[in-house]
């Protein structure tokens, strides 16, 4: 079930969360980066990117998010960009999705009912 969130259905493409983690990963600025699809009325999922700053520098969002576009394609850039200081991380190191996604999943669900 977990991997199946890693994949986002956003516009009717298929975006792995692991592509968009490596492109993140690879720009100068980006330390460490989680990627998961938040609910949308109208593309279905955004992709959403978690990022942790390398040591010293500072995350330009709109250049992270053009870097992307370039490397993959417009339908992988985040539509979010969330710096973040560390990501949450299982009892066995793993980064923690569950935790990532519980507060926007959770309000997705409340909406439904």
């Amino acid at each position: 079930m977990d991997r199946k969130k890693d994949m986002i259905i956003s516009g009717g493409f298929n975006i792995y969360a692991s592509e968009v983690e490596a492109v993140l990963t690879a720009h100068p600025s980006v330390g460490a980066a989680a990627v998961i699809g938040v609910p949308d009325s109208r593309w279905g999922e955004l992709v959403t990117a978690f990022v942790v700053p390398r040591s010293g520098r500072q995350v330009d969002i709109p250049a992270l998010q053009s870097y992307v576009k370039q490397v993959k394609g417009s339908m992988y850039a985040p539509k979010k960009v969330v710096v973040v200081d560390s990501l949450p991380a299982t009892p066995v190191g793993k980064v923690d999705k569950k935790r990532l996604r519980a507060p926007f999943w959770a309000d997705s669900i409340r909406n439904v009912h």
